[in-house]
């Protein structure tokens, strides 16, 4: 079989030799106009006037659109219809766009958007999260609370009992590739939107809105995307309305893209969350009860902040089994950037949370933190035989261990979720003792003790973090796909699906699952283009679920195309169509045996249809936000890491020295892309909580709008030691060849990355350090005088 092989993403060799065509490679028509928005230089008021004379006049400008040119929705939401694509006169933060330009050149109309004059009656912003909550401004009617058990008592009996504090800022996707999008306008009103976009539905859904056109009319297209994120779920949708819109108005071809700076200071990014805790604990850590308040900043608009703010209360326990846990959930309401999609999509805020409580009940008992979480973990998941150990891809990448039996976990009843999800799937345990062991973890702990008594100026830290993290959208709707896969008469095979491309290599992995259905090689299948006149209705490409839903959806349809052909050759050759097997190229008839085309054509002459549908959607989930209730999730991929760091106590610089993870993928689908979505995923999430830092000034602008401002880790940035490993055991539940998702649960990985620079701190003094996110050298230094008191 394909499935299981560690190949190379399809694209790589396009992607190294820079022949891989994104929006901005495209050849374009001849008579092509470009876009550009004027933007608010204010975070809150009322447009007083509006002199757009200089725009007009300026060189190279076709036209200029307001509000009121619009022709019918002025919308680009993708939940509550309250984010106009141009303001309707009240501004709700600095940067939003004002008009749009139409010009015959993207320098043309970028200068021209800076030339507009708007007179503008100032109101005082909303900006922080206290400012929201002094003024009541959110979303929703009040704080969203989920309770389990008896909390107040919990806390109350407790034998030791903390309280505390984290914050931790938001973060800027950087994709490589900006926003981008192109609208050609056909005959018969119809429109073709090309968009580097997550979610092709949505584009065509807020296309047909705009235009006033059913969505039959609008198809969009996407090839791939140079990085996504969940940037590029709703976000891509200003650019592609402006350029249908603008299309429609002039007849010609528009193209937009948004320059880096234009993208940062427009887009949303991470929600940013402060987190309040107290927890109650016994002598030996385990927690037997813990209120948490979560307040987000989300920005001028809903998007898709009250999913974001559902998961963080979802991961609120992360690996813990939690006795008793009130989760309260504020989503504030500010005129800054909408925040939006993000890698975890609210995971990581509610994970760090839970992790700085395990954190802080080990500096209190003086006990280890590793230990502390062992012994709070859920009880591991029943298995018959204990797993061999064997190799990864490399013989430095051992990964499988015994599934059970960990000496912190415990083996009882299983045990629920705060939100009332049996969790039945649970392998942390061994996987924990196994990383600690092939890490040695016990012994580096040991040798940064000593080396810290002996350095006054150079401290190390290391720490230990896992992940529990649920798959499946929490908008239980989404979880569906579909696929259109065609054979041709020579054996070659097309396949396309609902999934979307964005270097993460879903693409070559759902061929290779439409290969292995075959039997075939995976060089017989040409990946297509993601496009709404093949596959409708599509989900976005988010919450790490495109190989789950897209590779089901694409094994249906190639297991009908299969059976077809069986059925047609076992007629032929007078046997039972379940005597037929293909395998290796050939399609094998008892002792007989086929050349795969051969087969095919057969089955072609005989008029057998060699094309077909697949759709699937995600059994066993029911959900229900509001109370906090059921099991939104099919199951939970889990992960583990040791980190070890250095910090400068004089100038509080750091660097990762090492990293040691251990990433349960399932089954595999492809060793070599999971691992290196581990290894990315790690280093960004490392990135969001010590060097990405979000600054916005009193007037609401945000002022880390560009590469010299913001810092993304760099290639030197990466631990200098990074060994990743693969858990190589099968899902339980029953996904694509057992296979789990692996984009987003490996991002919280980095969190021990931010506890190993507070292990490092803590050396410093005998008080805890109470380390801020992110821990950028300025809160690394303040945590160190926190420390020593």
């Amino acid at each position: 079989m394909s499935v299981t092989k560690a190949l190379p993403h399809d694209a790589a060799k396009l992607h190294v030799t820079g022949a891989a065509r994104y929006i901005d490679d495209m050849p374009l028509p001849a008579s092509t106009l470009h876009l550009a928005f004027g933007m608010s230089e204010v975070a809150k008021g009322t447009i007083t006037a509006m002199d757009l004379g200089a725009v007009r006049a300026a060189d190279g400008v076709v036209a200029v659109l307001t509000a009121d040119d619009l022709p019918f929705a002025n919308d680009v939401s993708p939940s509550a219809h309250d984010e106009p694509l141009l303001s309707d006169g009240a501004i709700h933060y600095l940067g939003q766009p004002l008009f749009l330009v139409i010009a015959k050149t993207h320098l043309a109309a970028r200068k021209a958007a800076r030339l507009g004059q708007i007179t503008v009656a100032e109101e005082t912003p909303i900006l922080t999260l206290d400012d929201a909550l002094a003024a009541n401004s959110r979303f929703e009617d009040g704080p969203r609370i989920w309770i389990k058990g008896d909390v107040d008592a919990a806390l109350a009996g407790a034998a030791h009992r903390l309280q505390g504090r984290i914050e931790m800022g938001g973060q800027e996707h950087f994709y490589l590739e900006g926003q981008a999008a192109l609208a050609l306008p056909q005959d018969d009103a119809e429109m073709v939107v090309h968009s580097s976009t997550q979610h092709p539905t949505e584009i065509q859904h807020k296309v047909a809105e705009a235009l006033g056109v059913p969505m039959h009319d609008v198809r969009c297209e996407v090839r791939r995307m140079g990085g996504g994120f969940g940037g590029k779920e709703s976000q891509g949708n200003a650019l592609a309305v402006a350029c249908a819109v603008a299309a429609q108005f002039t007849g010609r071809p528009c193209k937009m893209r948004y320059d880096r700076d234009d993208d940062m200071m427009i887009t949303g990014k991470r929600h940013d969350f402060r987190i309040d805790y107290e927890v109650g604990f016994d002598p030996e850590g385990r927690i037997v009860g813990v209120d948490f308040t979560q307040a987000t900043r989300c920005g001028w608009a809903m998007d898709l902040s009250l999913p974001v703010a559902d998961r963080a209360m979802l991961h609120a326990d992360n690996a813990y089994h939690l006795p008793a846990a009130r989760i309260t959930s504020h989503r504030l309401k500010t005129n800054t950037q909408s925040a939006t999609a993000f890698r975890g999509f609210g995971g990581p805020q509610g994970v760090l949370g839970i992790e700085r409580v395990m954190d802080h009940i080990a500096a209190e008992l003086r006990l280890d933190p590793a230990l502390v979480r062992q012994r709070n973990y859920y009880a591991e998941m029943a298995q018959d035989q204990p797993a061999a150990p064997s190799e990864g891809i490399s013989g430095k990448k051992k990964g499988r261990g015994v599934r059970y039996g960990g000496a912190y976990s415990p083996k009882t009843a299983v045990q629920t979720t705060p939100y009332g999800m049996e969790v039945s799937d649970f392998i942390l345990g061994g996987m924990t003792e196994r990383l600690l062991q092939s890490c040695n973890y016990l012994q580096r702990r040991e040798a940064v003790q000593a080396f810290n008594a002996s350095h006054d100026y150079l401290k190390k830290g290391i720490a230990f973090s896992p992940v529990k993290f649920g798959i499946s959208f929490t908008l239980t709707h989404l979880n569906q796909a579909g696929a259109l896969v065609h054979v041709y008469q020579d054996g070659s095979i097309r396949m396309n699906h609902g999934g979307t491309e964005m270097g993460q290599g879903l693409f070559q992995k759902v061929a290779q699952v439409a290969a292995s259905r075959f039997g075939v090689s995976v060089d017989r299948v040409k990946i297509t283009a993601t496009d709404t006149g093949k596959v409708p209705n599509t989900s976005a490409t988010a919450a790490s679920s495109g190989t789950d839903l897209n590779g089901m959806a694409v094994a249906i349809a190639c297991d009908e195309i299969r059976d077809r052909i069986a059925a047609c050759i076992a007629g032929l050759h007078q046997v039972k169509a379940d005597q037929i097997r293909f395998a290796d190229d050939k399609v094998h008839v008892g002792d007989a045996e086929l050349d795969f085309a051969e087969a095919v054509m057969l089955a072609y002459v005989n008029r057998v249809s060699l094309s077909a549908t697949g759709y699937y959607k995600t059994p066993e989930l029911q959900w229900d936000r509001i109370k906090g209730d059921g099991r939104p999730f099919f199951y939970f991929a889990q992960g583990a890491a040791v980190t070890e760091v250095v910090i400068d106590t004089l100038t509080g610089e750091n660097r990762i020295l090492r990293t040691d993870i251990l990433h349960d993928a399932g089954a595999s689908l492809n060793p070599a892309l999971d691992i290196g979505q581990v290894e990315g995923a790690y280093v960004q999430g490392a990135g969001w909580l010590t060097t990405e830092e979000l600054v916005w000034d009193d007037k609401g602008r945000l002022r880390t709008h560009a590469p010299a401002t913001y810092k993304i880790p760099a290639c030197s940035d990466r631990p200098d030691i990074f060994n990743v490993a693969l858990w190589d055991q099968p899902n339980p539940a029953q996904t694509i060849y057992r296979s789990k998702a692996v984009g987003e649960p490996p991002f919280m990985l980095g969190i021990s990355a931010f506890f190993a620079l507070s292990d490092a701190v803590a050396a410093c003094g005998a008080l805890y350090p109470d380390l801020q996110a992110p821990a950028t050298a300025e809160q690394v230094l303040a945590a160190i005088g926190r420390a020593r008191g």
